[in-house]
């Protein structure tokens, strides 16, 4: 088969562990170690240190904080964030982004609310919207892998693609009338824990396996790192692009059918905005935009950290505009940072024998 062929792969070899050992040289990678004294070592210490700290602050310095009712409020209001950087990492760590994650969570809201409104029942709702998600992903990975336009164009044209079509579908209105169990369910607690957060915990624990503990996730660094020789090694390259595409859409769909239930209303405007705060929370916790390195607990606490300051932000009576200023900040400094420290690095270390310092 050509190499160009998305199903189409090299022999299988020894040279897969390489590239995937390549990839986590430097105790970033997958293969990085996630023992306590390692961490402090890594971008992801940076950020729990960060986390601690604005906790501390924000416990100590911001009335209302620190009680269980404004905890839960607190993991409720990034569940859907945390939902999607899950599958956003993974993406961008194969080197691609998706940017219509949130116009894919406010299309499939409004195909539940025209579904409810045409009388289906929310049982039969429920799995088309993660259908109609999945779909989205599928044809931004077609559009990828197949016609090899870049991740970072298709994405723009169906961001603006999927919401239009979300307001042809529901137009201005608001779908109200929804479910009381459902309602009742998305906002539930178990203690100070939402019913939620339960959830994406668990498929937290899934994704982390998946990356860092599989051939799968091997080969998703592998190729994010060097695509090339990934391929060569016997990863098939757009076949793991494409489904990540479609787990990237599903996923929007998951959060969409939470975020509707939440807050009890099925508008075509839903989530919008929220593509920001995921992609932020990922390079804030340490994958690359270039692909190839990246953890998932890290980008967990860093999902934590904005939802923290975004948290604290409103109960002092900071601005919206502000609270739009920290994220963009935050989402500059995350990019900025590793590589600053990158070339610091190179600039400091010791060089090679045979070779003069520059």
């Amino acid at each position: 088969m050509p190499a160009d062929s998305p199903d189409s792969a090299a022999p299988a070899g020894s040279a897969l562990p390489a590239v995937a050992l390549a990839a986590g040289s430097g105790g970033s990678g997958i293969s990085a170690s996630f023992s306590p004294a390692a961490l402090f070592h890594r971008w992801e210490g940076l950020i729990l240190i960060l986390f601690v700290a604005v906790v501390t602050w924000a416990s100590l310095g911001v009335d209302g904080f620190a009680n269980s009712s404004n905890v839960s409020f607190l993991l409720l209001d990034v569940t859907e964030i945390a939902l999607m950087a899950l599958t956003m990492t993974l993406v961008i760590v194969a080197a691609e982004i998706d940017l219509s994650v949130a116009s894919t969570l406010g299309l499939s809201c409004a195909v539940l609310g025209w579904l409810w409104n045409a009388g289906l029942p929310i049982e039969a709702i429920m799995p088309i919207c993660l259908v109609a998600g999945a779909l989205c992903g599928a044809l931004n990975g077609f559009l990828v892998t197949r016609l090899g336009l870049p991740s970072l164009a298709v994405t723009i044209g169906t961001f603006a693609l999927y919401r239009g079509l979300a307001y042809v579908i529901l137009g201005d209105q608001a779908v109200a009338d929804l479910p009381p169990a459902y309602t009742s369910l998305a906002g539930s607690t178990l203690g100070p824990i939402p019913v939620a957060t339960l959830l994406v915990a668990v498929l937290a624990v899934l994704f982390v396996v998946i990356l860092h503990f599989t051939s799968l996730g091997r080969s998703i660094v592998a190729l994010g790192s060097n695509e090339e020789a990934a391929f060569f090694s016997g990863v098939r390259v757009k076949r793991i692009r494409f489904w990540l595409f479609v787990a990237s859409g599903a996923m929007a769909a998951l959060a969409s059918l939470i975020f509707t239930f939440r807050y009890a209303s099925a508008r075509a405007d839903n989530g919008a905005g929220l593509e920001l705060a995921v992609i932020a929370a990922v390079l804030l916790g340490g994958v690359s935009i270039f692909g190839g390195r990246g953890t998932l607990p890290g980008v967990l606490m860093a999902v934590l950290l904005l939802g923290v300051v975004r948290n604290a932000l409103i109960l002092a009576d900071v601005a919206n505009e502000v609270l739009n200023f920290v994220t963009g900040l935050l989402l500059v400094a995350s990019v900025l940072a590793p590589n600053l420290g990158a070339v610091w690095r190179r600039r400091t270390s010791p060089p090679l024998e045979g070779k003069s310092a520059p």
